[in-house]
């Protein structure tokens, strides 16, 4: 129901249906069918349970709903929605594996520890009891009234019902969490105790300068195979992309500023000539024929207007014109229309639809009988506004019906459709009116006015400074060229012509086919390369050329790596475990030669390798050692013989050596109860995320989607 998302700010239903509709109005289903199949389609298992399309649209929708009420892109959150669809099947079994049962009354009991519902006040009373019984009487409300609405609703509910498992299911798990007194005891000891030392830091970065160390393919895969779970991987692609962006040239500015102070001075072509931005007596018209963003007739802040003119509007007579500006990749012409101060507004209203319209429903009436019945309440409430709150029951905005009507204090600036900010701005308070709007026919009263500051209207013509199509031409041409110098060629080819040429280059490893966006790239393209790139015909070496619709930016596309489903290609994470991996190999070479030395001192050892005999004061729970994290470190320390050497301790930065000089206790404050409650409460916070992991690291997941799409792609 897209008319709340431009007349009211929502109540209880913000996060739920209300959102849900508005989404239906973005999301063509018919998209969603040719991309899916017409018939519903098992994208994967989870320990044998179907993870189904409609499973995985529940969950892309939700995804979607959040991010629209946050600002954020509605697309890329496939990969999101496989995740969330996966641990809800997961949760799902444990909660029936534990004997448990999901109850239509557990449900409703719950509901107001959900974050959707806890969040917002308005869904409890005065004295906090939750509205239940009012929140239930409007969903059962939605199923004679809007089945659209109602099912969306089903959808939300369906989430929450995971989230309420997964809180039964952690509780009941993390009840068991307990700490030992002989647990707690130690960790006082470790934490009191402390170890004043002597050592020799051999630093791996020191030690590589003088003895470089090369890491090689398997001993990456070496150490993929002794963490096998931490390396598991989904499909993946490894790509080479050279971005070539049509970026607008010197003369394509000049073109649009050309363009720009035409239609300032000399009027524009669509006009004859006689008209233009300083003699024009329709200016929403003129911009709407000229400029390439629309006309915006609401009133703003002067805080809210472009830089240039934000410090000049308040002194600023009516008419006067700022420009040709320039704002990124526009040049703006602004024309002050207006200005008043922003009065707040409460009001209410009763919205009578009709089939039809974008807020009809399931709503049978015409609109001439929608007119009819809208100026029949109109009257009887102009004449006794006491009696507005009898005609709830023909609203067909549900939301604000819960609230009396009310959609709250209200500005010139508030993001209403016209129609409705008008008769705000044009009547008093007390007044009452009939309205109509592309969502049917508003019975408005004014409750109350306040003043506020002054707000502006202002009238921008803006041309975008494009590349030309001359501009085009070149970035295709070099594109081109560059493709043909690269086909059946190898990656190194590839990356080095890409250097050598100064273009925008790419090296994206460990793509998965649903991510959404490639890092560093970041186009609508993206989807499309990925789709390319996990096609079943690829073959590694293939390249294409993509073009970025609106800006005929080209991308060169190289597909460099094939990981199927498994463990990690070791290529492809090399940026990630090649810095372990050296420290690794260069910490064997240290210990060797220090075997190979005997030495007996720290001063023998600080001689062999150049280094210096530092002092430290070590503590086993912050084992700090000249400034890093060394854990083994401050172990050895405890372990190791008073005055004896120890043996060469391989740390996070470094090989040691060190010497025990003398132990203490430095007794903190506490006693064992309070250590046993925050090591609980620890162990408690981090179980629910560990957990779930657990549950999915060893969980048997298949995934169809490659072949699901890749399916519908050959038909």
């Amino acid at each position: 129901m897209a008319i709340l998302g431009e007349i009211r700010n929502k109540p209880w239903l913000l996060m739920g249906i209300i959102a849900l509709a508005m989404l239906a109005f973005v999301v063509n289903p018919d998209s969603l069918e040719k991309l899916f199949g017409a018939k519903p389609g098992v994208f994967g298992k989870v320990n044998g349970d179907e993870v189904t399309k409609e499973d995985f649209d529940d969950q892309l929708f939700i995804l979607q709903q959040q991010a629209q009420q946050q600002g954020r892109p509605t697309t890329g959150l496939d990969e999101q929605a496989w995740q969330l669809a996966v641990q809800s099947k997961l949760i799902a079994q444990q909660f029936d594996k534990m004997g448990l049962k999901l109850t239509d009354d557990m449900f409703w009991n719950q509901i107001q520890y959900d974050p959707m519902f806890a969040q917002n006040k308005e869904n409890f009373d005065a004295k906090g009891n939750f509205k239940v019984q009012e929140i239930k009487k409007q969903v059962e409300e939605l199923k004679s009234t809007n089945v659209e609405m109602y099912n969306n609703w089903l959808k939300t509910r369906k989430a929450m019902e995971y989230r309420m498992m997964a809180r039964q299911v952690f509780a009941n798990v993390s009840a068991g969490i307990t700490v030992g007194k002989k647990e707690a005891e130690e960790m006082m000891k470790q934490r009191d105790q402390l170890a004043d030392i002597d050592f020799v830091k051999i630093g791996y970065d020191a030690y590589a300068q003088k003895n470089p160390v090369k890491v090689t393919t398997q001993d990456l895969a070496d150490y993929i195979k002794k963490h096998p779970v931490q390396f598991k991987r989904e499909a993946s692609r490894n790509l080479g992309l050279v971005y070539f962006p049509a970026a607008a040239s010197a003369e394509d500015d000049a073109a649009a500023q050309k363009d720009i102070n035409k239609l300032l001075n000399e009027g524009s072509a669509t006009s004859g000539g006689k008209e233009n931005f300083h003699n024009t007596t329709n200016d929403s018209m003129f911009v709407a024929l000229n400029s390439d963003m629309q006309y915006n007739p609401t009133y703003f802040s002067a805080s809210q207007l472009p830089a240039e003119i934000k410090d000049k509007v308040a002194s600023a007579t009516v008419g006067t014109i700022w420009g040709p500006y320039k704002e990124q990749n526009f040049y703006v012409l602004s024309k002050l229309l207006d200005k008043k101060p922003s009065d707040s507004t409460l009001s209410r209203h009763i919205l009578v639809s009709y089939k039809g319209n974008q807020a009809g429903g399931d709503v049978t009436r015409t609109k001439e009988q929608a007119k009819k019945l809208a100026d029949s309440i109109g009257a009887i409430v102009k004449a006794d506004p006491s009696k507005f709150t009898e005609f709830l029951k023909y609203s067909s905005d549900p939301g604000s019906a819960a609230q009396g009507g009310s959609v709250g204090w209200t500005t010139p600036a508030t993001p209403f459709v016209p129609e409705f900010l008008h008769f705000l701005a044009s009547n008093g308070k007390g007044a009452t009116g009939v309205v109509e709007t592309q969502f049917g026919y508003h019975i408005i009263n004014i409750e109350d006015k306040k003043s506020g500051s002054m707000t502006y209207k202002v009238a921008n013509l803006v041309k975008t400074i494009k590349p030309s199509e001359k501009t085009e031409n070149e970035v295709y041409t070099k594109a081109t060229k560059f493709i043909q110098q690269v086909q059946g060629k190898s990656f190194n080819d590839f990356a080095n012509i890409a250097k050598k040429s100064n273009y925008n280059f790419l090296n994206p490893k460990e793509l998965g086919r649903f991510q959404g966006q490639i890092p560093g790239l970041g186009t609508d393209k993206d989807q499309e390369v990925l789709a390319w790139a996990f096609n079943k015909k690829r073959s590694k070496g293939d390249t294409d050329i993509f073009t970025v619709d609106g800006t005929g930016d080209r991308i060169v596309a190289f597909l460099n790596g094939i990981q199927d489903a498994g463990t990690a290609d070791p290529e492809a994470v090399r940026d990630q475990i090649e810095p372990i991996v050296k420290n690794q190999l260069i910490a064997k070479q240290i210990k060797e030669k220090l075997s190979a030395a005997k030495a007996t001192s720290l001063d023998q050892v600080a001689k062999q390798f150049a280094s210096t005999k530092q002092a430290a004061q070590v503590n086993m729970l912050n084992p700090q050692v000249a400034g890093a994290m060394e854990p083994k470190v401050a172990g050895a320390a405890f372990g190791v013989a008073k005055g004896k050497l120890s043996n060469p301790v391989e740390g996070m930065t470094g090989v040691y050596v060190l010497v025990k000089k003398s132990e203490t206790v430095n007794k903190q404050p506490g006693d064992l109860q309070q250590v046993i409650q925050s090591i609980q409460g620890q162990n408690s916070q981090q179980f629910g995320q560990l957990f779930l992991k657990s549950l999915q690291d060893n969980a048997k997941i298949d995934d169809y989607r490659i072949q699901v799409y890749n399916q519908q792609s050959q038909q």
